[in-house]
């Protein structure tokens, strides 16, 4: 019997370069010899759907083609199934794809990748939301000044790429006041106030920051980064230290690592893996080897 692949698409993503993605990437499969079946996404919840529709048809993989956001719904879909989820990238983050191993070569190498069913057991965390509502994340859940920042860049009419973050978050230190953080890593309590947390299963975010620099996604544990109170021209100082992820030894910042985090404060909506999730409390736990990621590169 052939290889039966799904693939999950959203159209708009990256400009619609997904689109187009997928449709080649959908010929190469078939070219190959692979059954293969489409599921389009309109919104982020029609594409939740379709990848729990997809993951309960038992494909030999899961292939989600754009950016974060769609391999965030995918992950709804086949965590805890066994079936395996592979990311190519075709949005503006791609952290997770970074994470992964991003595709190389064309196509036709692409397809190959998917159908020589390499796999990686990787962690995933499980968030727990105020209202009772659970979730999976896969690479970063950040609460506090750089989610606020995402909130006004998810408001710009007009999207504009790496300089729209940086107009957001200009206008988001013009009224940011420091957040009172309660935030518990098994156990052990931080209680102050602080700048931002970010919980990391993978290291990095918002299109290649390091915030967690040290996070593996295969390891039992979430890296904790927390950033305290901070003057305003110190913290710009010290933000653009997350690109290479040095921020970690400032004096500023406390790392810890865990398996279960709660956060409590009033910070207002977090993200995880670019995604809108919803005010604190949260409460992110790792769950072992609970997604089989295909691995794209040779």
């Amino acid at each position: 019997m052939p290889p039966h692949i799904a693939l999950l698409v959203n159209p708009h993503s990256g400009r619609r370069r997904a689109a187009v993605l997928a449709v080649r990437l959908k010929e190469a499969l078939r070219d190959a010899g692979a059954r293969v079946h489409v599921y389009t996404g309109r919104s982020a919840a029609d594409s939740r759907r379709m990848a729990r529709l997809a993951a309960a048809d038992r494909p030999d993989a899961l292939v989600a083609v754009g950016g974060d956001g769609l391999v965030h719904q995918a992950l709804q879909g086949v965590v805890g199934t066994g079936v395996p989820l592979a990311a190519v990238p075709a949005g503006t983050g791609n952290d997770i794809v970074r994470a992964f191993g991003r595709p190389r070569g064309s196509v036709h190498d692409t397809a190959a990748a998917v159908l020589r069913g390499r796999t990686r057991p990787t962690d995933a965390v499980r968030l727990s939301l105020a209202d009772g509502t659970r979730r999976y994340f896969l690479s970063v859940l950040a609460c506090g000044f750089d989610a606020r920042v995402n909130e006004r860049v998810n408001a710009q009419r007009v999207r504009v790429g790496r300089a729209g973050y940086v107009v957001g978050l200009m206008a988001e230190l013009r009224s940011f006041r420091p957040i009172d953080y309660e935030i518990d890593v098994d156990g052990r309590r931080i209680a102050e106030p602080g700048m931002l947390v970010a919980v990391g299963n993978t290291c990095a975010y918002g299109g290649g920051m390091r915030v967690c620099p040290d996070a593996e996604p295969d390891d039992g544990l979430l890296d904790v980064v927390f950033v305290r109170q901070a003057r305003i021209g110190r913290f710009l100082r010290l933000f653009p230290r997350v690109f290479n992820g040095s921020h970690t030894g400032l004096d500023e910042v406390v790392v810890e690592r865990g398996r279960t985090v709660t956060i409590r404060a009033d910070a207002g909506a977090a993200y995880a893996d670019g995604e809108r999730m919803g005010d604190p409390p949260l409460v992110c736990e790792v769950v072992p080897k609970a997604v089989e990621m295909l691995e794209l590169t040779s």
